[in-house]
């Protein structure tokens, strides 16, 4: 079985399906990646709004976890996307 036979096998939206190909496509070994939203939007075609609910999704689904990062100067910035 491949790795990506259980998403297609989901009955999660196209959106959240795209979202993860996408955040696995940019992960390191260890299954990270920090893309912003933006950029994913971007990349994707996508709306930010529609971005934020696919990853909301995916971490309820148990597929994602979101962990923030900080500046040196507390502010936040992309969030560390780990696949499951």
């Amino acid at each position: 079985m491949g790795y990506f036979d259980s998403i297609y096998a989901s009955e999660l939206p196209h959106r959240d399906i795209v979202v993860y190909m996408y955040l696995k496509h940019r992960a390191n070994a260890e299954g990270r990646c920090w893309p912003s939203v933006r950029t994913i939007a971007k990349d994707l075609h996508l709306s930010r709004a529609t971005v934020q609910r696919a990853l909301r999704e995916l971490q309820q689904g148990g597929w994602i976890t979101a962990e923030p990062r900080w500046r040196e100067n507390g502010s936040c910035t992309s969030n560390c996307y780990r696949l499951l």
